[in-house]
């Protein structure tokens, strides 16, 4: 049986993929203005479920172990501890600011600044932070002075001017902030920043057709960016050129049609409405650079500073739910799921990102193994609005992942009956109630559904691997199926799972020598899976090497493979293959995951 993928890109895990279709926008986030406040209650230190070390070393130690964990709530603690034994210590001072600010401990974290100002006056992060706080309380000039000591290289410089071309508009000074922007010099990738910024900042100031001009050249840097095109567009409105801004809106909607802000702005547009400035108070402005960069940052960067960030953004407009949804998603991918449901559950009943954040919450159920809770919680979502296909798919993984394929294939079934005319965008759920179908010994709904799912994205290399293999497996059609799956190692070479499976398949064909081939190109690709090793381990055995077969078995037994696969392995290494395992009579069958 083919293996099905795991692998992120081919099943959109928990929240990466949903804000990614989300948002659209890589490099700037955010969402809408708000009041100013901390983003997330500090959590007090004697309330952290931590034990705490008898001395500094330990407490010291403890806190490292806590970062390699990404617990940051633990690492803020364990340092604080180690600072209240020695205050005096700058190391163990910066440490505890920076993992208190990006815990959210924003008042303890400027405390902490403070302190480290003291220390050494030209520190660049504690004073960035000094500034933001000053920012929060309409303390212009002292945050620009504080935020002009804290630009340490061209992306802190960057952050730090923007934000203090806000504070110059903050102070009823446009003009002076967009000649701060004007003035900044670095790499290209800076106009799109400078042009998005000033835009804003000028319909703040109500000079509507320099911020269209602005907001236009931004647009021409990132034609895909949600934000950019939400400013624009009400740029655009407010300075009289409605069907401008219809064409504008068209034409990100056909690429992202179900994207929740630019499906309430068309509505918007479409009616007339009146429209207000995207940001409507230099602390939603800041925050939005903050975010933006805290977004673009946390793809490849997990660390603390982009937690800090994020949190920064949090603490100046607390309706930014953009950076909320980022910060979630970084506690998430470091296993504290818990803290991550607690920040989705403070994205508000009227965001337009409620539902994303209320399905990552059934995500981060489901990691901590509560299963039950996971589904009850999605559950609750699709009975709400039965035509919610993000609702359905999300608990109809959550069902697949976790083998219960009947109840997945029933939700599967009511979110494809909700769609009038399917298109390309649903072939997954086709896919996914194939799995579903097949794992249930519904073969001939199976092969329909797999058939469906490529009427509508033929060259869908899951999709032609799985209906290929499973042909194969059956003892079906053997040319159609093994051209399916060749066409599926085309379209995606470097995977191992789908070149295992062709690997599998020239194997059941009793084409061994080619069977060896393509496994040993998929154990280079997957050299920790226990089913490639196995297939591999099979197949060496066919063409007489014997001993290269039991390393393979070996290390399969080795590989944490399916409960159910072990005995298999150990009998193999036992005795081998027995002489009758012949083509269609394979012993080691492959065991999906699921999808």
């Amino acid at each position: 049986m083919p293996i099905v993928h795991r692998r992120r890109s081919h099943a959109p895990g928990p929240l990466a993929a949903l804000c990614r279709a989300a948002l659209v926008s890589v490099a700037i986030g955010g969402v809408v203005a708000g009041m100013s406040a901390p983003a997330l209650a500090a959590t007090p230190l004697d309330a952290v479920a931590m034990p705490v070390g008898e001395t500094l070393s330990g407490n010291f130690l403890a806190a490292r172990s806590a970062i390699a964990a990404k617990d940051l709530a633990a690492s803020a603690g364990y340092y604080a501890q180690a600072l209240a034994r020695d205050p005096a210590d700058p190391f163990l001072l910066e440490r505890a600011f920076t993992f208190a600010l990006a815990d959210g401990q924003v008042e303890a974290a400027m405390a902490y600044a403070r302190d480290m100002a003291e220390i050494d006056p030209e520190h660049s992060f504690s004073n960035f932070a000094l500034g933001i706080s000053n920012f929060a309380d309409n303390e212009w000039q002292p945050a620009i002075d504080h935020l002009m000591k804290g630009k340490a290289d061209p992306l802190s410089g960057l952050v730090a001017e923007i934000i203090a071309a806000w504070a110059e508009a903050g102070m009823g000074r446009p003009e002076a902030g967009l000649k701060r922007i004007d003035a900044l010099k670095g790499p290209e990738w800076y106009a799109l920043f400078k042009n998005y910024h000033a835009g804003l900042i000028a319909d703040f100031a109500g000079r509507s057709q320099e911020a269209v001009k602005r907001l236009a050249q931004a647009a021409t840097y990132d034609r895909g960016s949600v934000r950019v095109t939400e400013a624009y567009v009400r740029a655009l409105v407010r300075a009289g050129q409605g069907d401008t801004a219809r064409d504008v809106i068209g034409e990100i909607m056909a690429r992202a049609p179900s994207h929740p802000v630019l499906t309430e702005l068309d509505a918007a547009v479409a009616t007339g409405a009146a429209m207000t400035p995207l940001i409507e108070r230099p602390q939603s402005g800041a925050a939005e650079i903050l975010s933006g960069l805290g977004n673009a940052m946390a793809r490849d960067d997990q660390s603390e500073v982009v937690a800090a960030y994020l949190q920064m953004a949090l603490y100046l407009d607390p309706a930014i739910d953009v950076a909320r949804l980022t910060l979630a998603e970084l506690l998430s991918r470091a296993d504290q799921h818990r803290r991550s449901i607690e920040v989705l559950a403070a994205v508000p009943e009227t965001s337009p990102f409620k539902r994303t954040a209320e399905i990552q919450i059934g995500f981060d159920y489901n990691s901590l193994d509560e299963v039950d809770e996971a589904a009850a919680h999605l559950s609750r979502l699709l009975e709400a609005d039965p035509s919610d296909l993000e609702a359905a798919t999300a608990l109809g993984n959550v069902l697949r992942v976790r083998k219960r394929f009947e109840e997945a294939a029933d939700v599967y079934t009511t979110a494809i009956d909700a769609i009038e005319e399917p298109t390309s965008e649903n072939w997954q759920l086709f896919y996914y109630r194939g799995i579903a179908f097949e794992r249930t010994k519904r073969w001939n709904e199976a092969e329909a559904d797999f058939r469906k799912a490529l009427e509508l994205q033929p060259d869908q290399a899951l999709v032609l691997n799985y209906l290929g293999y499973s042909m194969v497996d059956r003892g079906e059609r053997f040319d159609e199926a093994l051209g399916m799956i060749e066409r599926a190692v085309e379209l995606e070479p470097a995977d191992g799972y789908i070149v295992d499976s062709l690997g599998w398949v020239f194997y059941k064909l009793g084409r061994y020598e080619e069977a060896v081939e393509q496994l040993e190109r998929a154990v280079e690709l997957r050299p920790a899976d226990a089913t490639i090793n196995d297939h591999l381990g099979d197949a060496y055995w066919k063409v007489g090497r014997r001993i290269e077969a039991r390393f393979q078995w070996a290390h399969a037994r080795d590989s944490n493979p399916e409960p159910e696969e072990l005995p298999k392995i150990l009998k193999k290494l036992e005795a081998g293959l027995p002489a009758d395992a012949g083509p269609g009579n394979a012993q080691a069958e492959t065991t999906r995951s699921g999808g």
